[in-house]
């Protein structure tokens, strides 16, 4: 049997998400729509942990969970990532998927089966080099390690740092401090 993917417009997907059922988080990424469960409590905290850190290191910072960004490339997307790291106040008057222009990193944690985290480590990456994204962080679960992507050009990232959980992993700038992954899990 073969499965046909079909491309759906941003007007099929805003149904789509409305007719989600709860527990379930509906995202258009490259023209398909993914359907995930809700983070367990051991990806939130990894989210939360990440966030502490960096205002931490930069008290203007916040990490926002869970936040719905309009993630346009060539094709238009929504993803409602794990973490949206923004000044305090972007979000203030935006809508439910925001303008991810004043975002400067994306945090993702991978959740579920081994197979399902190459949304994340692929086309959710893809999707957020091709929209200009500055740097994206993903906390890879199923391979124990964080990997940080940065500087977006042609619709990729043209550098990547990988660290095992427990390491550093230095951070880019506008962050320029080393993450300690060793609340990671």
């Amino acid at each position: 049997m073969t499965v046909e993917q079909t491309e759906v417009t941003l007007e099929e997907f805003e149904a789509f998400d409305a007719a989600a059922p709860e527990g379930f988080h509906i995202e258009l990424i490259n023209g398909r729509v993914l359907m995930t469960p809700a983070p367990d409590g051991d990806h939130d905290e990894n989210v939360v942990a990440i966030g502490l850190q960096i205002q931490a290191h930069e008290p203007t910072l916040h990490t926002y969970q869970e936040r719905g960004l309009a993630v346009p490339a060539y094709r238009a997307g929504r993803a409602r990532v794990d973490g949206a790291v923004a000044p305090l106040g972007y979000f203030r008057g935006q809508p439910s998927w925001s303008d991810p222009a004043g975002v400067l990193m994306v945090v993702e944690v991978t959740s579920g089966r081994e197979q399902d985290a190459d949304v994340d480590r692929v086309d959710k990456r893809d999707a957020y080099a091709q929209a200009g994204l500055q740097v994206y962080l993903l906390v890879d679960r199923h391979r124990g390690e964080a990997a940080v992507h940065w500087e977006p050009e042609g619709g990729r990232y043209l550098h990547v740092a990988k660290a095992a959980f427990g390491t550093k992993l230095a951070l880019p700038e506008p962050f320029g401090f080393d993450l300690d992954t060793s609340e990671l899990a």
